[in-house]
């Protein structure tokens, strides 16, 4: 009698498909999550422009810009102020080398 009073409630247990839950879910949280997102794309590699020896070569023909006339005159000034010119000098050195 003591070995089908366990019996019984087993085999119902098991006929009634509550079998032991190996998860449990915490409260608040989904039991559908949603997947992954996919993983970015690949860098883009590009391949270097290699020179060819037999290509003509590319020249820059455009001019160096030129700094502005005040730049030139406090240059110019202190180029002379470092070659020990006195004022009056100074001045016209400084004319002379801005502007050429």
């Amino acid at each position: 009698m003591k070995q089908l009073a366990i019996f019984l409630p087993v085999l119902a247990a098991l006929l009634t498909g509550q079998g032991a839950s190996a998860q449990s879910l915490l409260p608040g949280t989904s039991q559908f999550n949603p997947p992954p997102p996919p993983p970015p794309p690949p860098p883009q590699i590009e391949v270097p422009k290699v020179p060819q020896f037999d290509a003509p070569p590319s020249y820059n023909y455009k001019p160096i810009p030129r700094t502005s006339f005040g730049d030139r005159i406090a240059r110019c000034l202190d180029d002379a102020a470092t070659a020990g010119l006195g004022p009056a000098d100074r001045a016209t050195y400084s004319r002379s080398c801005a502007n050429q």
